[in-house]
This record gives structure tokens, sequence and C-alpha cells, in this order.
């Protein structure tokens, strides 16, 4: 049994100051838990508890908690007095660009942030200025960000939204208060894997792109359904709208080309962060040179805006440069090793949950995944809130949390296996998985 007494100390003293306690209140939990040290897959927290851990800072540590390839090229480029001249190109901005240029095929440019909301900022910016429209379409379940566009249906409750419906869109329903009505008007969500309901908006609305994860990742893991993603191209293509990615979450932790690689439809835009640096701040804006090149058009009135002093920061540019060397090695085989992973527990988790005596099914895409309380792979998101047993969901996870294991205890929140996770970390995770089944 886990005691936490000395987090929760710490959450009340910060709340004097901080309001909630937590400069970033997604992170707050029940239980919430300090952790004061992470190394390799294993988080400890400030009681002095040590967990094997599957929340791998909402999935950006995909090498793993302080890798030390990753963290000596930060060491080197502080040792160098690269930190922060504030004028001019750098010699690691244009390394890391070419590098993730290479990595990415369908990448012809990029331009650096510090966070993924800032790069899906960008790219809305990108693709109303080259359609000359404002409206666009996002995911019920997706999330893309903290701005006015996007801060909107990620876990949303049935009386916010209504019930099912296709084709057809569903209310703004806002993450956050101060979010201007003329912002939520231009703002359609419609289900991730209907189809029928974004051409119904298209025929209505002059719409400037659509942004979504290729897989849904922030409920969880919700694929797409064969066709869907080809039928977005088309229909973008037919209809003038740009289609975006937002590979913040899919990324590099699934592909070294990110998903749009594996499944082989090719975006016009596409948003990166979290394994871009291995859990260092960064992100991403990527695509086709002629929608890129709008950062530095000639005509003002065409001109996108980017800006920001910390942008491809040297030493997060240094940890992203590292990571992507290490993904793309011969010799650490990254992805083989977290699939072989995963595979396991996967396997594992088929047979530890039959016991239980309740439907379920485990969804996984490599290192990433979520087990359902129902009988079926999820199509969408209601598909979710109809049939997923979300109270069982959130007591799994506080007991898995109890035996040492964490991932988020959060109904839906997608768990992350790192490069530093071994197979004796997964042998262990699957006992004490066996142990909470028969418990609950």
């Amino acid at each position: 049994m886990q005691e936490n007494e000395k987090s929760a100390a710490i959450l009340r003293e910060n709340a004097k100051w901080i309001p909630g306690g937590v400069v970033s209140l997604n992170r707050k939990s029940d239980p919430n838990i300090c952790f004061v040290k992470g190394s390799g897959s294993k988080v400890v927290d400030a009681d002095g508890n040590t967990y094997i851990d599957y929340q791998a800072g909402f999935a950006a540590s995909f090498l793993g908690h302080n890798d030390p390839d990753v963290n000596g090229a930060v060491l080197r480029t502080i040792e160098q007095q690269q930190v922060l001249m504030g004028a001019g190109p750098t010699l690691l901005e244009g390394e890391f660009a070419q590098l993730f240029c290479t990595s990415v095929p369908n990448a012809e440019a990029v331009q650096v942030t510090t966070t993924g909301s800032e790069a899906t900022y960008h790219a809305l910016r990108i693709a109303r200025a080259v359609t000359r429209r404002d409206h666009i379409i996002v995911m019920q379940g997706g999330y893309n960000g903290w701005h006015n566009d996007v801060a909107c249906n990620v876990i949303s409750q049935i009386e916010h939204i209504g019930p099912f419906t296709s084709p057809g869109e569903y209310p703004f329903d806002s993450l956050s208060a101060g979010v201007p009505k003329s912002h939520s008007d231009l703002v359609h969500v419609v289900n991730y894997n209907d189809l029928e309901s974004v051409r119904y908006v298209v025929e209505k609305f002059e719409v400037a792109c659509i942004l979504l994860e290729p897989i849904l990742q922030n409920v969880g893991i919700v694929k797409p359904q064969p066709g869907y993603l080809e039928g977005l191209r088309e229909l973008a293509d037919e209809k003038g709208f740009l289609l975006i990615f937002d590979e913040v979450k899919t990324g590099f932790r699934h592909a070294l080309g990110g998903y749009q690689s594996l499944c082989g439809v090719v975006p016009d835009l596409s948003t990166f962060g979290k394994a871009v640096a291995n859990g260092y701040p960064l992100g991403v804006i990527a695509g086709k040179k002629k929608y890129m090149d709008y950062f530095v058009d000639p005509d003002k009135a065409k001109r996108v805006m980017i800006a920001g002093t910390f942008n491809a920061f040297p030493l997060t540019t240094a940890a992203a440069i590292a990571t992507l060397k290490k993904l793309s090695s011969t010799e650490y085989q990254v992805y083989t090793h977290v699939e072989r992973l995963g595979a396991l527990l996967e396997q594992g988790y088929n047979e530890i949950f039959p016991k239980l005596g309740v439907p379920f099914y485990v969804a996984r895409q490599g290192s990433a995944f979520c087990t359902y309380f129902m009988d079926h792979a999820p199509v969408h998101y209601h598909d979710i809130l109809d049939n997923h047993d979300f109270d069982r969901d959130i007591k799994y996870r506080k007991n898995l949390i109890k035996e040492g294991i964490f991932n988020f205890p959060s109904a839906i929140k997608q768990g992350s296996i790192s490069f530093a996770h071994s197979e004796d970390d997964i042998i262990k995770t699957l006992e004490a998985t066996e142990r909470v089944v028969k418990s609950l």
C-alpha cells in the first residue's frame, strides 16, 4: 500500500501561492502525487515510493526519464555556452531541421515552437491564410492545445454535447471560460471516424482546415477505420481545405516518420511535440513547403507571423537532435524493442482481464495502450461514452497505483511504454494487474 502524505502536504503548501497548487491543472488528479525523481522507466515520489511509470510525462518521455544520451547532449550545449543568443540563426536549429525533414519524408520544411499548443495555433493560422477562410473542424475527444479555437470537446459529458448524431456536429464544449463566442462560432466539432459529418460541415461552411490526431490518443487509443483518413484526404482535395495531422502524441512514438508514414496518408501540415525531444519542451510545425513558405511571404497580407524568444531554445534543440539520432539508430532498435514489450503487455492483459468477468478491450498502437471496460474497439467518443465503465476504470487505476504501477488516475487515459522499460517491468506490471483484477 503506497502512502502519499508528503505529496498531499506539498500540494497544500503550493496552493497558498498557486491556484490549485499545480501550474498545469491537467496534472491534478486523485491521488495527486508529487514526483521528485525520474530515471528510466521509474519515478519516485516525495514519500520515497517507487513506481513503474506509464504516464511518461503525458507520453513525452519516449526514451525514458533522463535518458543519458539526451541529457548528455544538453550538458555539452551548456558547456559550450550555447544557451540563448537571441539574434540570428543557430547551428543547432539548422541541424535539427535537416534531421527532422530526413526523418519525416512528408515534411518539406519545418518551424519550431516551444510547445505543441503553439504548433497547432500556427498551423491554423497558415490554413486560414492559405484558404482565406475562417471555419475549422476538430474532433470530439481530440485534444489540440489550450488556445481558443481548440480548447474544447475532449472528455465531454453527454448533457453538454447530446447523443450521437450523423451527419451533424456537436456543441462547442469549452474547456475554459473566456473564449469569445466569435471564436467558438467558427469551430465545428464532429466525431472521429465519421466522414459523413465532415462532408456535412464543409457543404454548409467555408472551411479552412480539419485538425485531428490521426489516432485519438487523449481518450485512450481510438484508431481510424479503414478508408477514413484516406477519405479526409480526398475530401480536402475536393473542397479545397487543408488536412492537418496533430501528431503531438502519435508523432515519433509510433514511427520515425510519424503515424502518417504508417497510414500512408499525406497531410498538408503536421504538428509534433512531446516525444520529439524526449520530454524537453519543443513543438514543430511541418509540411508542404508551399504552405510553410507563408511564414516568409513577401506580401504582408499573406504572411503568417511566427515569433518566440525561446523557439528552438538551444538546450531543447540539442535534446531533440539527440532524441532523433537515437530513434533512427540501428544500434538501439527502439521501435522493435517497444513493440515487443507492447505485444507482451497486451497478451498478458488478454489473459488476465477475462478473470474479471466483465467486458474489456485492450487497444494498443506500438508502445501506447489503453484498457477499455467495453466489449469492442471504440470507434469514436460517443461509443466510449455509451459503453465504457468509467467508474471501474478509475478504481482499477487507483488500485494499480497502490501496487506501484503508475498511469494517470483518470479514465481512458493512454498508457505509454518507454524504450527504458524492460521485460521485467512488464512482468511486474502484469503480476500487479492480476492482483488488482482479483481485488476488483
